[in-house]
């Protein structure tokens, strides 16, 4: 799912373009608080191909600049740039202007912002030609955040730790149908925490997602949900909606606040009032 174009002049790279996706989580577990005030979660990480776009190009002076939605904070903070000035004190590189176009929502628990500094590591990496090796990379992207790891090798992958721990985990969703509905509320994670208790079950997550898509609904949750849905009832009201229009499974992603529905077919309902993706897995 790493899209990039580059355009070359003799033997350097000028410029690239890359698409930076998504994610959903299929079922999330909260193990227990750590000593550091951080959960260990187990969770499965999915790729969709919903994207950003992130343009970089080789400048005599650094420029951040953006488009699409608003993004919230001082740009400082925004990763991308903190992508940028972690790899500039490790590696002689030069300057870049970079470009963020916002399509993915933010604080919606899609990765979005993830995406974007993992996805700036591999394009510093390519642009400058630094060999990076993949697991220094991926030790970056847990400096800038528990989901940036995922997005560096971009595949499905079970996650444990706060998220960062990642194994391969294949889980085969080709020619479903997905919706992705955002509700525009934007969900903290106090909010998402206040009222979650950790999980003590003995369920194994792992032997869930191995069993039928069709037992899904029964055996695999996202353990946000209780406190979430407590606190905004229309997204449970949501969640709902896509079983009754016909969703295999159908969860919360992350900490909220976006649902989506999984379909063996192409899905005919329709979210007009809220922000909608739809596309195949």
């Amino acid at each position: 799912m790493h899209t990039t174009s580059e355009i070359v002049i003799g033997r350097l790279v000028a410029k690239m373009i890359t698409f930076p996706n998504a994610k959903i989580n299929i079922g999330l577990n909260i193990l227990r608080k750590r000593a550091d005030e951080f959960h260990d979660i187990e969770s499965l990480f999915y790729p969709v191909a919903f994207f950003d776009v992130l343009e970089l190009v080789k400048s005599k002076d650094f420029e951040f600049t953006s488009s699409g939605l608003d993004i919230p904070g001082y740009t400082a903070n925004n990763l991308c740039i903190k992508a940028y000035n972690m790899i500039k004190n490790d590696y002689s590189i030069g300057t870049v202007k970079m470009h963020l176009h916002k399509v993915i929502p933010m604080g919606s628990g899609l990765g979005g912002g993830s995406s974007n500094g993992a996805f700036c590591i591999n394009m510093l990496n390519e642009l400058f030609e630094l060999n990076i090796p993949i697991k220094k990379r991926i030790n970056y992207a847990a400096q800038l955040g528990s989901d940036c790891p995922f997005f560096i090798e971009n595949r499905s992958a079970f996650a444990t730790g706060k998220g960062e721990i990642l194994r391969p985990f294949n889980v085969d969703l080709s020619g479903k149908w997905i919706i992705l509905v955002n509700p525009n509320l934007h969900v903290s994670t106090a909010d998402a925490f206040s009222g979650v208790t950790v999980d003590d079950s003995k369920t194994d997550l792992t032997d869930n997602l191995t069993s039928p898509l069709s037992s899904w609904k029964e055996s695999i949750i996202n353990k946000f949900e209780t406190s979430v849905f407590r606190k905004y009832p229309q997204i449970e009201s949501l969640k709902k909606e896509f079983y009754n229009s016909g969703a295999v499974y159908a969860s919360m992603t992350g900490s909220g606040s976006t649902i989506y529905g999984i379909f063996d077919q192409e899905p005919t309902v329709s979210f007009n009032q809220f922000f909608t993706w739809k596309g195949r897995l």
